[in-house]
């Protein structure tokens, strides 16, 4: 399944060794003893890392410079990842890894250095730290983030329409804290009538993905086996959806993070979407110039986390001490909350998330709005679901099926076939 989702030949990833192992001196050493060491860092998207932290690391400690190997999107990086794991050779120094395609790679942890450390035990919120560790007590993975979900939306084109348009408002209408995904599509459906028929929320896709990760078991039950095609839950959720889309029209029909999704952006193609913290840089990003963001302390159906990373280092590593130490350091709280204050990236490390200077922040782009205490009040209640190593699969099939009702106009019912076909295939 891997080989297959990685798009990668003859992976044979335990039966291969992996080249560059820590006891292999690396380019920039000599057998004398280590000289200057260039870290490579492979990051996506909007991870918060900034060139001010790298230098001020360096300038820390002498004799390390680090280079920052940024892809556009998860899936590229992983599966520039899983290419590089199965060569034995070019992975970074330290590899970002996002929480859906974290456990399939969990599956061979000797590609993975043990990052257990008993110092820093307690610096993460438990369920964090659950998810990157093995049944047999390895510790992938350093946690950077975590994604409580809220409601973004553009004042401006909500007022146009003649509803509730402030923070405190639109909370209100989306049913605060008794909210509901029926709720939530109940404005919408307000808002095309108010507005000549102009999209609610971006994506079909970007909805579900909210919706699902409410959910404990989805996809797998805790032994591995798949039960997404039966679960009547995900059934229900897709059949939501898609009505939302199709038959209310409330979806604008884009893909998330394609370039049409990108540009609308810049052309008022929506008025809501789902926020976890990491997004709000992303938002930003393609907004440059845009007023009328803002963020709202709701999200339907109760708490939602939406993705998360972890910084781990590959076994091929030619510096895997220092990779572990600049890991250590990248995930301390307070690198953490500069990287929230830069991009949004939301901590996952028990003292950042007490800290003052979070919960006081605020986001000048969207309204000033109080975004460190939304999204603190947004984490309190969340329970992350059971995601094993075929959720990535399962996902990413779901995802297709409703790209192609969505974006393409296809026939949900057929699309959901495509899904139970999918699913099946993966045994």
């Amino acid at each position: 399944m891997w080989a297959a989702a990685a798009g990668v030949t003859g992976i044979a990833l335990l039966a291969t060794a992996c080249s560059g192992s820590s006891d292999t001196p690396g380019d920039d050493e000599s057998e004398g003893g280590s000289e200057n060491i260039t870290l490579t860092l492979g990051t996506f998207n909007e991870p918060g890392y900034t060139d001010e932290m790298f230098a001020a690391y360096e300038a820390e400690n002498p004799g390390i410079t680090i280079e920052n190997k940024k892809a556009a999107t998860s899936n590229e990086a992983r599966d520039n990842l899983n290419t590089r794991l199965a060569a034995g050779s070019g992975s970074s120094d330290i590899e970002m890894i996002e929480i859906d395609w974290l456990p399939e790679l969990m599956q061979y942890p000797d590609k993975f250095v043990d990052l257990t450390d008993p110092e820093l035990a307690d610096r993460w919120l438990p369920w964090k730290v659950e998810q990157a560790t093995t049944p047999d007590g390895i510790l992938l993975g350093y946690g950077t983030d975590i994604g409580p979900e809220a409601i973004a939306f553009r004042g401006d084109l909500l007022a146009a329409a003649g509803l509730p348009s402030t923070r405190e408002e639109v909370a209100e209408a989306i049913g605060g804290a008794d909210a509901t995904w029926e709720s939530y599509f109940e404005f919408g459906r307000q808002y095309s009538a108010a507005s000549g028929g102009k999209p609610f929320f971006d994506s079909a896709g970007a909805t579900y993905q909210g919706m699902i990760n409410q959910v404990k078991n989805a996809y797998e039950e805790e032994d591995g086996t798949i039960i997404a095609a039966e679960n009547p839950e995900v059934k229900a959720i897709y059949d939501a959806v898609t009505k939302a889309s199709v038959d209310d029209g409330l979806s604008a029909h884009l893909s998330q993070w394609s370039d049409d999704w990108a540009s609308s952006f810049q052309t008022d193609g929506f008025a809501t979407m789902l926020a976890p913290g990491w997004m709000l840089g992303v938002i930003e990003g393609n907004s440059a110039g845009v007023t009328g963001w803002d963020i709202a302390d709701v999200f339907p159906g109760g708490a939602g986390n939406w993705g998360g990373s972890f910084l781990t280092v590959p076994s091929q590593s030619k510096h895997p001490e220092e990779a572990k130490k600049l890991a250590a350091w990248l995930t301390a709280p307070e690198q953490q909350i500069a990287a929230y204050k830069s991009k949004g990236t939301f901590p996952s490390q028990v003292e950042a998330l007490a800290s003052d200077e979070l919960l006081s922040s605020t986001n000048e782009f969207f309204n000033n709005a109080p975004a460190g205490q939304i999204l603190a009040n947004r984490a309190v209640g969340i329970i992350a679901p059971f995601k094993g190593k075929q959720y990535f699969a399962v996902n990413d099939a779901m995802q297709s099926s409703l790209t192609e009702v969505d974006v393409n106009g296809g026939d949900p019912a057929a699309a959901w076939d495509t899904f139970v076909s999918a699913v099946s295939a993966l045994g």
